[in-house]
């Protein structure tokens, strides 16, 4: 069996986001953005580069429409500056108006990463408060602790079968069945929202290699659904699904200028976010569950310190929100830089900022003001400044902002109880 592309597994991902992005139908997210009353400097940069259906959120936000902020954590380490990001966004939305819900996957590192319960909430309540004292105010749960989850789960499963997985996942014969019920929870995260507080559009943020969950849960949340709501020349068909008897002389009654035939009904002079938005209410009344489609962005992957991925797997190439300033000095000063092999080259040809893991953090979260940052990006470029004195500089940044940080996440973590 070929391996998928992207394993929300590995600790080392290696993706070409162009080919990544059209062979899996994620659009680019720049187009969206003049949808948005405020950009935020994460996408603004780039760093938030991708979406799948982002305009029914964006519109949200615009328009202060009810919407849903879904994702979640893997407690499989201490968190780090390479989750700083995904934060962030949460962050963002609910400033904006989301619904927050944030999950910590126990059950996925328990059955994909072999943790103890125990070791899942040790680091689990980590995240949790990193994300509070980031300001974060809306809903956490730990997967395991989480019935109606479970149960949700339960439901997403019969709506999938095991070759389907191993298409997406690439799971063979030897995949624990646990790891594959982790996979389901997943869909059950996503979804969550919806069925405990009703449907609305959802936003799930995540990195690159999160799109299997996004692609299997999306295609999940459609099977659910009892009608297909299309809209065609002069008037909007409504096909049934799975729709139990009565349901769809329901939609016909519900609309004048209406003709039923067997297993569809046509509604002429009706608009058809008029016509969906009713019909949703007729699955709620008939057990259903008239799920939106979940929406969701991408980020990129903030690189280790030693290149590739900045993963709790690989010491080195991270910085925790726990490191002593000792440590996270040494780390810096050790990074893998843009800079050139001698001081001569470096003056005379100058860095390369974009391969330079420094200047790649002080994109991501150290300098969020544009101008200084094009201006670290300047000198870089134009050999005024040394790789030396650019580590020295970002140390001092790094260690600030994990001083004031961490006081913030002791503060949070004295109300948190799992």
């Amino acid at each position: 069996m070929t391996e998928p592309q992207i394993n929300p597994w590995s600790s080392t991902p290696s993706l070409d986001i162009e080919k990544t992005f059209a062979e899996f139908g994620i659009d680019p997210i720049a187009p969206v953005l003049a949808e948005l009353p405020d950009v935020p400097y994460f996408m603004r940069r780039g760093i938030v580069l991708g979406h799948r259906d982002y305009l029914p959120i964006a519109r949200a936000i615009k328009t202060h429409a009810p919407f849903y902020l879904l994702t979640g954590f893997m407690p499989s380490g201490h968190p780090h500056l390479g989750h700083l990001l995904l934060m962030k966004e949460i962050v963002w939305h609910v400033q904006q108006g989301a619904t927050g819900c944030v999950t910590i996957a126990d059950r996925e590192a328990y059955a994909v990463r072999g943790l103890s319960w125990e070791k899942c909430r040790e680091y689990g309540k980590e995240y949790l408060s990193c994300l509070y004292a980031l300001g974060y105010k809306g809903e956490t749960y730990f997967q395991s602790k989480n019935n109606r989850l479970k149960d949700l789960a339960f439901e997403a499963a019969t709506k999938v079968n095991f070759s389907e997985l191993s298409a997406i996942y690439g799971f063979t014969p030897e995949t624990a069945l646990a790891h594959a019920d982790s996979v389901i929870t997943q869909v059950a995260d996503i979804l969550y929202p919806q069925v405990e507080k009703g449907p609305a559009p959802t936003i799930v943020p995540v990195g690159i290699d999160q799109d299997p969950h996004i692609r299997l849960t999306r295609g999940i949340a459609n099977k659910f659904r009892m009608f297909l709501v299309e809209e065609r020349e002069g008037l909007v068909s409504v096909r049934a699904k799975n729709a139990p008897e009565g349901a769809l002389e329901a939609v016909k009654k519900a609309f004048p200028h209406t003709k039923k035939y067997e297993g569809h009904v046509d509604i002429k002079d009706a608009a058809c976010a008029d016509v969906s938005a009713k019909v949703r209410e007729i699955e709620l009344s008939f057990g259903g569950y008239g799920f939106y489609t979940p929406s969701s962005t991408y980020h990129q992957f903030l690189p280790g310190l030693t290149g590739g991925k900045m993963s709790s797997s690989v010491p080195e190439s991270f910085i925790s929100f726990f490191e002593p300033e000792a440590a996270v000095r040494k780390k810096v000063m050790s990074a893998l830089t843009g800079g050139r092999m001698t001081l001569e080259e470096q003056k005379r040809l100058g860095g390369e900022p974009e391969k330079c893991t420094l200047y790649l953090l002080n994109m991501f979260h150290m300098v969020t003001d544009d101008a200084a940052l094009a201006e670290i990006h300047r000198k870089c470029r134009a050999g005024e400044i040394t790789c030396g004195q650019c580590k020295k500089e970002t140390a001092e940044r790094v260690v600030a902002f994990l001083k004031d940080f961490k006081e913030k996440m002791d503060v949070a973590a004295e109300t948190i109880e799992v």
